[in-house]
């Protein structure tokens, strides 16, 4: 299912105070696609991927109602974020909880229930190494929450890593 974004998912309008803004006034005519699919992940469950399958995260300094990105300079080297490209593709998601945010350089990030989107990138396709990197990275499930690990299952980075790509602002 191919739609193009609504903007914002706070309740909001395109170009509103949350900095939406649809996909394709983002990226422009003819710009690829940006999709996002649930995956099951042997470790985490139920998670968002790219179209790739690289796992998608998100950032738990940032802030998702007003969605706020915080992941900028080194931290966004080490976690790219996930910029809107033309029309969305999602699989497996409610498409109303996807939604765009603008970054402080301009950009345009996708959003999952109003959680700025990133990959991790020491990550290959189908790899959670990013999971709970710094105690503050997580894989994002289908409804935009964090997801953890089961009890006493060791996946992805050390939670008391804080070489987790930067203070975020």
């Amino acid at each position: 299912m191919s739609m193009a974004s609504s903007g914002s998912n706070s309740g909001g309008s395109a170009g509103s105070a949350a900095g939406g803004a649809s996909a394709g006034e983002a990226a422009g005519a003819g710009a690829p696609k940006s999709t996002l699919n649930a995956t099951a992940s042997p470790q985490l469950g139920s998670i968002v991927t790219d179209s790739a399958g690289n796992t998608l995260y998100r950032f738990d300094r940032d802030s998702a109602n007003p969605p706020k990105s915080r992941c900028v300079g080194p931290c966004a080297q080490k976690w790219p974020p996930v910029l809107a490209n033309g029309d969305i593709t999602v699989t497996g998601l409610e498409r109303s909880l996807v939604g765009t945010v603008k970054r402080p350089d301009g950009t345009m990030q996708l959003t999952l229930a109003g959680w700025p989107l990133y990959r991790y990138a020491e990550d290959k396709p189908g790899e959670v190494k990013g999971e709970n990197v710094g105690g503050v990275w997580f894989a994002s499930s289908p409804a935009g929450k964090k997801v953890t690990p089961p009890p006493g299952t060791k996946v992805g980075g050390d939670p008391n890593d804080g070489n987790y790509g930067g203070n975020g602002g």
